[in-house]
């Protein structure tokens, strides 16, 4: 800086006065040194921290976006799981389909079966039904020959 170069108020003013100008001329330098120089430490400061906050914001989304990846493995993984046990679902139930059938042939025979058995029976049933009544009208019949003998004895 420049001191300016007025010697008319100068030369006006006492070697005292002159003096005390340079030393607050001093002071005003040293303030603003120390002024500059703060600002280039928090300068310097401000760059460091903006350095240090853009690496662990890096930092961050690189861990981000490993978990993402991690996360979409797995669920591919469970999938590609779910996708098998419902391949191996949709097998058995097409293997149930084929035990229904078999299962609904086998009923049908054995329906047949017992309805033929039951035609049987009924018509055994019904012989055997006409044999005792038979039976029982010939035993009555000759109960009441009997009785009717003994009364016009």
């Amino acid at each position: 800086m420049k001191t300016p170069n007025n010697k008319s108020k100068i030369s006006s003013m006492t070697h005292e006065e002159e003096e005390e100008m340079q030393h607050d001329i001093s002071k005003l330098r040293d303030q603003v040194q120390q002024v500059s120089l703060a600002q280039k430490v928090t300068k310097s400061k401000m760059n460091d921290l903006r350095k240090d906050v853009k690496a662990k914001m890096n930092d961050l989304k690189k861990g981000v976006e490993a978990k993402m990846d991690c996360l979409k493995k797995g669920v591919e993984a469970k999938m590609d799981g779910m996708e098998t046990k419902m391949n191996g679902m949709a097998a058995k139930m097409d293997g149930m389909d084929d035990k229904m059938e078999e299962l609904k042939i086998n009923m049908n025979k054995l329906l047949q079966e017992m309805v033929t058995n039951g035609e049987r029976l009924v018509k055994e049933t019904h012989n055997e039904n006409k044999r005792n009544v038979n039976h029982d009208s010939i035993d009555s019949n000759v109960g009441l020959k009997t009785h009717i003998f003994q009364k016009s004895i």
